[in-house]
């Protein structure tokens, strides 16, 4: 019965047409975002933004699941309602973020590891109580002349395969996150290798953990080259280079791959997305999991004003539509041009209010 209700959320979740809103930004990287916009980090802003996200009409047209902090988790609407509730009602699937952070790898110079184990089962039984469906946890990954290291690969591949089967234990379908860092110089061929390395190493941990694949999503970077390698590569490319390493590490019986955005602009990640479904049917479902790339636009347009929530609910939407239409490899560029004009408009009139 457990493998069932796994097995459909995690359909639901790669559903076509549709991907998932990351709103699990911690609260430093919150701050950030909203010191963009003039705006101090308090929990009332922060569950007010999310709130007007979580409510943008048609939502749920291109957007099957949301990842919460733990603080949204707990949060609650203007009208009293829990925040995932607003969104299973709307249709959405609530999930959490459960890992603790990264930190400092002992021994192992410039490489990190993912805290959160410690107390896992009780935190996964209490978010699956207060309504969360799935659940992600993130390993982070540098690539350099000998990095990412065996012993990193290994260390951070153990923990994410125990997170997996502590959150099927829970009921929650886990989202397995390997993120190979853009930053560095390093060139496409050497970020293939190094993200075939390490789903290699991630599927072997998850098969000895008893994890049951389709019961999962991945949720990988693409293949690119490093942000200061200066090479120069074309959406296509890209789309083959990301395509060969999964065709040869992921096995078909995980449903969907949901890809992060990373350092990428919302057009660039949206693009990729289109290309990697323009090279044919794949086993698996290839989606979304964007964080920045679909919020970015959402903070300019709103600007801290409860005035402007409508303008950002738009900017949402129709950032989703977009990335939606890639889904099934019909995006094109011009169809960005038109929005662009719009939220230029948007910002131009927020910023030069009194």
């Amino acid at each position: 019965m457990r493998a069932t209700s796994l097995r459909a959320t995690a359909e639901a979740l790669v559903a076509p047409g549709k991907g998932i809103l990351a709103a699990d930004e911690s609260h430093p990287t919150m701050a950030k975002r909203l010191a963009q916009i003039g705006l101090e980090s308090a929990e009332a802003v922060r569950r007010t933004y999310r709130e007007m996200l979580f409510t943008a009409p048609g939502l749920e047209q291109h957007i099957s699941g949301v990842i919460l902090f733990d603080e949204t988790l707990r949060q609650r609407a203007t009208d009293g309602t829990p925040l995932p509730h607003v969104l299973a009602r709307g249709g959405i699937i609530p999930g959490i973020k459960v890992d603790l952070g990264i930190t400092p790898l002992a021994g192992f110079p410039d490489e990190v590891v993912t805290e959160g184990l410690d107390g896992l089962r009780s935190r996964l039984e209490e978010y699956a109580g207060m309504g969360a469906r799935f659940a992600k946890w993130r390993a982070v990954f540098r690539i350099g002349p000998a990095l990412p290291t065996v012993g990193c690969i290994e260390a951070n591949a153990h923990g994410l395969a125990r997170y997996a089967a502590l959150s099927q234990e829970a009921g929650l379908v886990p989202i397995v996150e390997p993120e190979l860092l853009m930053e560095g110089t390093h060139s496409i061929g050497r970020c293939a290798a190094a993200t075939d390395a390490v789903l290699r190493a991630v599927y072997a941990h998850l098969a000895r953990q008893r994890v049951v694949l389709d019961g999962t999503l991945l949720k990988p970077s693409m293949v690119l080259p490093g942000t200061d390698s200066g090479d120069q590569v074309d959406d296509g490319e890209i789309a083959a280079r990301t395509l060969a390493v999964l065709q040869d590490t992921v096995p078909a019986s995980v449903p969907g791959i949901v890809f992060l955005s990373g350092g990428q602009s919302p057009e660039q990640a949206t693009a990729r997305l289109d290309a990697l479904n323009r090279c044919g049917p794949q086993p698996w479902q290839l989606s979304f999991s964007f964080g920045r790339a679909l919020q970015a636009p959402v903070l300019q347009a709103w600007g801290g004003r409860q005035e402007n929530a409508p303008d950002a609910q738009d900017a949402l939407l129709e950032r989703a539509r977009l990335s939606s239409t890639a889904r099934d490899g019909r995006y094109r560029s011009d169809l960005e041009d038109s929005r662009r004009t719009a939220v230029g408009a948007v910002v131009h009139d927020v910023t030069s209010r009194p």
